[in-house]
């Protein structure tokens, strides 16, 4: 099947597969994230729209022509964002997903940031088969409200997970900075050489 896999950027006449595959992936939060979070559909189109149009460059694997999971990049700066990362559910458990993941992560040199929720254990556990690290609560506060439009209830039930070049990244005061190899805090000495 993988044969015929075709990753591609998405197109303005993608938006309806987009559309259906984020509220059909997202069926798996409900019952799962808080009720007041939840949304039926759990993104609506003018939300999609918004997205889109706030620079949100949306990627898709398609299979024999069919679009079935579809992952965004935000570029904020210093960092990128991953952001609705879906998949069809007749379309799980086939690597789609990882192959998403691996491409956007592949097209920058910057630190990746990916918010989920709390309680989506499934999807905490594919970021972190993927090498990406929880923050602390602290900073995954202080990320949500610096690079993401979310309401404070979001917030709350929230998680971010960073790649390996965020711990490292040269904005982050320097108490937080850890070296990618030993996992040990970085000095003034350490981080000049």
């Amino acid at each position: 099947m993988k044969g015929k896999d075709v990753l591609r950027p998405c197109e303005p006449n993608d938006f309806e597969d987009i559309y259906t595959i984020i509220n059909d992936g997202a069926q798996a939060y409900k019952g799962v994230i808080p009720a007041d979070r939840w949304h039926d559909p759990y993104m609506s189109r003018p939300d999609l729209e918004g997205e889109i149009q706030d620079n949100v460059l949306f990627w898709g694997i398609e299979q024999r022509g069919r679009l079935t999971a579809v992952m965004g990049i935000q570029d904020k700066g210093e960092v990128n964002l991953i952001r609705h990362a879906y998949v069809r559910t007749q379309c799980h458990r086939q690597g789609l997903g990882s192959r998403l993941l691996t491409c956007l992560a592949g097209m920058t040199a910057k630190p990746i940031l990916i918010g989920t929720w709390a309680d989506a254990r499934w999807a905490v556990s594919f970021y972190q088969k993927h090498g990406y690290v929880l923050l602390e609560e602290e900073e995954k506060e202080r990320v949500l409200k610096k690079y993401w439009r979310i309401p404070p209830r979001q917030v709350e039930t929230s998680v971010v997970l960073a790649d390996p070049r965020w711990f490292q990244s040269a904005w982050r005061p320097l108490k937080d900075r850890v070296d990618a190899r030993s996992g040990c805090p970085l000095t003034d000495a350490t981080a000049a050489g």
